[in-house]
């Protein structure tokens, strides 16, 4: 039976922006698909915060770089609830490496971005499509990066796959138009326990470069993100292959990043 609640599958909703946005979501009505990878104590803690507002959940593990695990995904979503109306690419994933130094990344490090920053994308995108055709309509968001703009972020293979992500993006809007909307939101720096890993000592640092050189004087939180996320999904009837800065400014001076 098909469910009078909106259904949205947020993949990476364990931690960071994903949780933030099926969070989100879930308030909103919708009832939610809580995918992870490894994070499973996580994302039962997100799939119960979802219930108490309301929603019924599916927690599926699922690694987007796996086309097959993408499809069963979206199939057991229509197997319980009959519909998909929003699909939110947040999975993602990096390694640190430093800009200069070219020999700190392998052909590996590259396959496995792109296989899940992009290709990941796609493959959720390709699944869920004839679903949202069949019903009239839907609405897509990505979660790249300021990364893929500027050519900066975690590492350049992380930033060349955003920058992929941003024109599939283009891409996609075109074919998929008139029933499904898709747009990517690219954050600056947010503060997450991903960047605080990554980062290690330097993240306060960069955290209080953010708040003291960038116009709007914000480090963006998960949950920053996840408002325009759900704006773009909600709203922006008439918006289709865009890709969305929001960074606090930061993408106009990217000093505060620049650290040795």
């Amino acid at each position: 039976m098909k469910s009078e609640r909106k259904v949205a599958i947020v993949t990476g909703s364990a931690t960071g922006i994903g949780a933030a946005t099926a969070t989100r979501l879930a308030g909103l009505g919708y009832n939610l698909v809580v995918n992870y990878s490894k994070s499973e104590a996580e994302a039962k803690a997100v799939a119960a915060t979802c219930e108490a507002a309301g929603a019924g959940t599916l927690r599926l593990r699922a690694d987007v770089a796996d086309d097959a695990a993408c499809r069963r995904l979206v199939d057991q979503t229509m197997a319980k609830w009959g519909r998909i109306d929003a699909l939110v690419n947040s999975a993602g994933t990096t390694k640190y490496v430093d800009h200069a130094d070219l020999e700190g990344q392998t052909a590996a490090d590259f396959q496995r971005a792109f296989a899940v920053n992009v290709c990941g994308v796609f493959q959720m995108v390709r699944a869920v499509a004839p679903h949202m055709k069949a019903a009239g309509g839907g609405a897509i968001v990505t979660v790249s990066s300021i990364a893929g703009v500027t050519g900066t972020g975690s590492s350049i293979a992380y930033a060349a796959s955003k920058a992929a992500v941003n024109t599939m993006t283009l891409s996609l809007a075109r074919v998929l138009a008139p029933e499904i909307r898709i747009n990517a939101i690219c954050p600056g720096f947010v503060a997450t326990r991903w960047q605080r890993h990554g980062l290690g000592a330097k993240y306060d640092e960069v955290v209080a470069r953010v708040e003291s050189t960038t116009p709007l004087r914000h480090t963006c939180t998960a949950d920053d993100i996840a408002e325009s996320v759900v704006m773009l999904i909600q709203g922006g009837r008439y918006i289709t292959g865009e890709t969305l800065l929001v960074d606090s400014g930061l993408h106009l001076d990217m000093a505060p990043l620049r650290i040795r």
